[in-house]
């Protein structure tokens, strides 16, 4: 049964690799092109709602749209150009989370950590609703009510894919995200060259349009209709900060390849939203029930090429939109387990969301995002103009406090930094612009349904402030445990007279007799207890002791060569710390080691090498027991001794565990 399991897994997901193994990080980072892929199709995607978005509520006074793809442009330039910085100054990774809580405060990193995660999960929403709106602007209305259930296949399918890996996900969806571009430049080419005479009158009309409304409205009544449209239109901004986090993934150098990731992603997005609002303008097209407004255009685009060949084009164009929308979630399944990740290693959310597969994947993550995607998909029964009500107000929050920290960052370095002007100056226009469009959408959003964003956002941060709450309190407990390692470094002769073993010196080792093996994480309090209540319940009972420490590879680890190198060399120095401490008092001690991703599978291995050469061993494991249990605790803890002790228990191995009362 397992086997088979085992197999389906294998066919599905893939088979396990290895973390050691040579190149692996070279094998599944990501160069450029690739990154600008998985994470630029977000933004990319976004040309197929957020301009039609912006359009619409221009409330028929379409001219204006030139203001809005102009401001949408330098909106793009100005945030790309920051982000850029950005990832100068964090080469590792440098997403809204991270700077936040290393320029602002761990509070911020925290506020900035949880907007992010609430607009990675509508990422994922509404790029597959509208890639199933899309896919259903060209089919028969009377399909209509299949599109809610192609939308949550949609997004089980890129579940099952990113839990293969990343890169595996980039390279099936390439060829669909090179049709999108492919289709899509061709098309705002040919309406360029098509209406190339037209330009100049629709620059006449747009100053025409304006001056005709400024006199019924004013001034100050036609920029509201602009920023109002423009407002309505920030979904198209919400991709570019997928980049900067993403670094991790990255091919070496890690800082030119993202730098050169969001060049392609921002010009390729300028260059489509633009094109696309000039094309709407040029085509005079007017919103079609049923319809994407993209749908429209392209029909317009190809009214005269014949039935055939206009059907074909149109077809296929749409799908391509269909498709990247699929790809667009990529940002949203690649950043948002990273996110979770960073805020797990602070202890923000549960530890176990720095774990990966031995697909080296954060599954916890992958399946977190998933999972609650699809319910906000099944909630809002894939309806993409109420998500897109929901969506680019918690990006802009992140916006604004990433923003602020590198300002107060290039402030504080100004007088070790030459160029600090000409940075301050690069975040702090970056700055205006997302505060700016931050209050903007707000107002406009709020009473549309905008609150719900927040109060999801209010209610994730409440949840994860309780989560650090009780990590704080854990660590309180651990770090007097700890007291313990000082004692033993201070006197190890006077405070632990019960591992005197003077009569045992001279005595020849013997690999037969009474054996104890410990499970333990690092020279702690914890691991110090574990070992003196062997001592305390089993006085005069084993000869040898056995230390043995798995290493895993997580998301904080999982970040090149080097960092797996010190992760041994830091285990074995933990392990020596046991050895000395107790052949210092005349035992003989031997330690072992393993580094994967699964304890389990790592502790399955070295169990049989331990009683190949201890056939008498008695496997031990420290827990540490709560005063309070509640299903809080048992989430935020792993608890994996337990699930060691239920696998050696049957293979027939004996193992206790050790109540560490806190």
């Amino acid at each position: 049964m397992l086997d088979s399991l085992k197999k389906l897994k294998d066919l599905v997901i893939g088979r396990a690799r290895n973390p050691q193994e040579p190149g692996v990080f070279h094998k599944l980072a990501l160069v450029a092109f690739f990154a600008w892929i998985g994470l630029g199709a977000d933004g990319l995607s976004s040309s197929c709602y957020g301009p039609a978005e912006a359009f619409i509520n221009l409330q028929g006074h379409y001219y204006l749209g030139i203001f809005v793809a102009l401001g949408t442009v330098l909106t793009i330039s100005v945030i790309s150009a920051s982000y850029s910085q950005i990832i100068e100054l964090f080469p590792t990774g440098g997403g809204g989370y991270l700077v936040a809580s290393k320029l602002l405060s761990p509070s911020f990193g925290m506020i900035s950590g949880c907007t992010l995660l609430v607009d990675y999960v509508l990422t994922i929403a509404i790029s597959i609703s509208s890639g199933a709106e899309a896919i259903f602007s060209f089919l028969p209305p009377s399909w209509a009510s299949y599109r809610l259930m192609v939308a949550l296949s949609g997004a089980l399918i890129l579940i099952l894919l990113n839990l293969r890996g990343v890169k595996e996900s980039i390279l099936i969806l390439m060829p669909i995200f090179i049709l999108f571009v492919g289709t899509h430049l061709f098309s705002i080419t040919y309406a360029i060259l098509l209406h190339f005479n037209n330009i100049p009158a629709v620059a006449s009309n747009t100053v025409s349009e304006v001056q005709r409304l400024s006199s019924q409205i004013g001034l100050f009544g036609v920029a509201v209709i602009i920023l109002r449209a423009y407002g309505m239109g920030a979904g198209t901004y919400t991709g570019i900060e997928a980049v900067s986090n993403g670094l991790p993934i990255l091919r070496e150098p890690k800082v030119q390849t993202g730098k050169n990731t969001m060049k392609y992603m921002a010009i390729s997005l300028a260059v489509t939203v633009f094109g696309l609002m000039l094309g709407y303008i040029l085509f005079d097209i007017q919103p079609t029930p049923g319809k994407t407004l993209n749908a429209v255009f392209f029909q317009g685009l190809t009214a005269h090429w014949g039935n055939d060949l206009a059907y074909a084009f149109v077809l296929i164009t749409l799908l391509s939109e269909a498709a990247i929308l699929f790809v667009a979630a990529q940002a949203g399944f690649i950043d948002g387990p990273r996110v979770l990740a960073n805020m797990a290693m602070d202890r923000w959310v549960p530890a176990k969301f720095t774990n990966l597969s031995d697909r080296l994947v954060a599954q916890n993550g992958v399946l977190l995002m998933g999972a609650t995607a699809f319910l906000v998909i099944l909630a809002s029964k894939g309806s993409v103009r109420f998500l897109v009500v929901l969506y680019s107000i918690n990006v802009f929050i992140t916006f604004v406090l990433s923003q602020a920290g590198m300002v107060r960052h290039w402030w504080s370095e100004r007088a070790h930094d030459p160029r600090w002007k000409k940075h301050i100056f690069v975040n702090g226009i970056g700055l205006i612009v997302t505060a700016s469009i931050l209050v903007s959408v707000v107002i406009l959003k709020f009473y549309e349904g905008g609150w719900i964003t927040l109060v999801a956002t209010s209610g994730v941060i409440g949840l994860v402030a309780l989560v650090k709450r009780h990590y704080n309190y854990t660590a309180k407990l651990l770090r007097r445990l700890d007291d313990l390692v000082r004692s033993v470094e201070l006197s190890e002769r006077e405070t632990l007279p019960h591992l005197r073993a003077a009569d045992k010196h001279g005595e020849k080792f013997d690999p037969t007799v009474r054996t104890a093996v410990l499970f333990v994480n690092g020279f702690n309090g914890l691991g110090l207890h574990a070992l003196f209540s062997i001592f305390r319940l089993f006085p005069q009972t084993f000869k040898n002791f056995i230390f043995v420490q798995v290493g895993v590879v997580d998301a904080g680890v999982f970040k090149g060569s080097s960092e797996i190198a010190k992760l041994q060399s830091h285990i074995t120095h933990e392990l020596d710390r046991y050895d000395q401490l107790l052949r210092n008092h005349g035992f003989h001690a031997e330690s072992f080691s393993s580094i994967g991703v699964d304890v389990l599978e790592e502790t399955d291995k070295l169990a049989p090498l331990i009683l190949e050469k201890y056939p008498n061993a008695v496997f031990f494991g420290g827990q540490i027991v709560f005063k309070e249990e509640n299903p809080l605790t048992g989430w935020l803890h792993n608890y994996v001794v337990f699930a060691v002790q239920r696998r050696f228990y049957h293979k027939g191995i004996p193992f206790i565990i050790l109540p560490i009362k806190a």
